[in-house]
């Protein structure tokens, strides 16, 4: 991002990469305040961009905005803030602010290998909700996709990153090498957290790793968790397009089949009271941040 982006380009940009950001915007305001109603800026964990009036009302704001990116957590919050010498401002005003956190949550998936199934599969995913990690020891394989959504890691020795993995994170192995490929089914089944291991191959290829894991001493309930040949039966083909095709379809049928129902409908958003708050605001009531008693909603 660069500094002299607008909120917009800013909200835009943050959402396109994925990163945790805060919209600010300026709820209501009564008497003599640094901006109207309306006024937005965003606020990341190193960056602001924007102005909702500049000062020490807009350094409270942005520290507010960091502690709740803190969290981790989407949600909203609403303070209510009066413009007194508390805060260096001698306007005499009050407003109030929406901030609005904005945290992408994605499936943690590890594509190990940047083969030519890769880079047709890479684009297919990176518009999705997964959080994507790409592992290969060749940088110059993995430089031929720039996207911003995916990370990259050159590693010697890609198992290791197995074993950094986020919690509950998904693996697929397509490289370029069988052994390679043994190597990091073996670290994947090492941690049990880890919901699909996918290995592209033929299913000759799967009868020859289960015979070596199990060799190995690996147990069969093991040996099971690995799915080979990986993708979508009934989306056939041999391209590397088309085995990529069929890789995202069934990444994206487990994703969506885990996913439990949602049980009933519930209040999202802000309390009830406070959107009533909101429409008939009282400033003789409103609340000074430095003393900090924000109306809170609960998580998006």
């Amino acid at each position: 991002m660069r500094h002299h982006h607008r909120w917009y380009d800013a909200l835009h940009e943050g959402q396109h990469k994925r990163e945790p950001l805060v919209l600010v915007t300026v709820l209501s305001t009564a008497g003599s305040t640094p901006r109207d109603a309306a006024a937005k800026m965003v606020v990341t964990a190193a960056e602001h961009f924007d102005t909702i009036g500049g000062g020490h009302l807009e350094f409270k704001a942005i520290e507010r905005a960091r502690a709740l990116l803190q969290a981790g957590k989407n949600a909203t919050e609403v303070d209510s803030i009066t413009l007194g010498a508390s805060l260096g401002q001698c306007c005499g005003g009050a407003t109030q602010l929406l901030f609005e956190v904005l945290v992408p949550v994605g499936q943690p998936l590890l594509v190990f290998g940047a083969g030519h199934v890769a880079q047709h599969l890479m684009p297919i995913l990176a518009p999705l909700d997964f959080s994507l990690h790409w592992v290969d020891p060749r940088p110059d394989w993995l430089a031929q996709n720039n996207d911003s959504r995916i990370h990259r890691h050159t590693l010697e020795h890609p198992e290791d990153a197995i074993a950094d993995a986020p919690a509950s994170a998904w693996v697929l192995i397509i490289t370029h090498n069988h052994q390679l490929d043994f190597e990091l089914v073996q670290a994947a089944l090492k941690r049990p957290d880890i919901g699909y291991i996918g290995l592209i191959g033929s299913d000759t290829k799967a009868k020859r790793f289960q015979q070596r894991l199990a060799h190995r001493g690996w147990r069969q309930e093991d040996i099971n968790r690995v799915i080979c040949p990986v993708g979508l039966s009934a989306v056939p083909g041999k391209q590397p397009a088309e085995v990529a095709v069929s890789i995202a379809a069934q990444l994206l049928h487990l994703m969506h089949s885990e996913r439990p129902a949602a049980a009933g409908k519930k209040a999202t958003g802000l309390t009830w009271k406070t959107g009533q708050t909101l429409t008939n605001p009282d400033h003789d009531k409103v609340e000074d941040l430095a003393t900090h008693t924000g109306n809170k909603g609960p998580a998006s």
